[in-house]
């Protein structure tokens, strides 16, 4: 088992050998939308707490977090990680971005997310160009026209690892820097 937010694995990063070796029968072909490549897991326990947390994932995604969430909207700043998380816990995706990102590339993140239960703001340190997070899960992009966006938020918006899916993302907490 692993510990609270550590990973706990990775989607479409390879076949696992079949447990009776190469001359076993294949197994029937997986049904339902095909795994995303790069997708990281998590094991993140939410929980509601009035200070800072200090979190295993950059961007977190998930674990204890602020009793009050983060209106969904896109940000020009960094937003608070706490307030962040608890829109994870209602479902939402959160797109950050490296500050140095081009306009032109947040510009197309933008366009390639829906328009609602979605959170788009940079992340200085994060590591990579774009994260997608949702709650315990976490994909890292080169590109904002990365073919795997769609695929990610058809999974995860509003999606099975959000423990509140659906909750509002509205009249919660604003931050300075909301733009859209």
């Amino acid at each position: 088992a692993s510990a609270p937010g550590e990973s706990v694995g990775t989607a479409g990063a390879g076949a696992t050998p079949s447990p009776g070796g190469p001359s076993a029968p294949a197994a029937p072909a997986p049904t339902g939308p095909a795994p995303i490549l790069g997708l990281e897991t998590f094991a993140n326990v939410p929980s509601h707490v009035p200070s800072a947390v200090t979190y295993p994932q950059t961007p977190p995604a998930g674990g204890p977090h602020s009793p009050v969430w983060l209106n969904c909207g896109v940000y020009d700043r960094a937003v608070p990680n706490e307030n962040a998380v608890h829109s994870l816990e209602h479902g939402a995706v959160w797109a950050t971005y490296d500050p140095a990102l081009a306009p032109s590339e947040v510009a197309v993140l933008r366009a390639a997310l829906p328009g609602e239960h979605v959170v788009v703001s940079p992340y200085p340190g994060v590591g990579s160009p774009i994260v997608l997070t949702a709650w315990n899960v976490q994909l890292r992009l080169e590109s904002a026209a990365d073919p795997r966006i769609p695929a990610f938020t058809a999974a995860y918006l509003n999606g099975p690892t959000a423990p509140e899916s659906g909750r509002s993302c509205s009249g919660g907490r604003g931050a300075p820097g909301k733009v859209g």
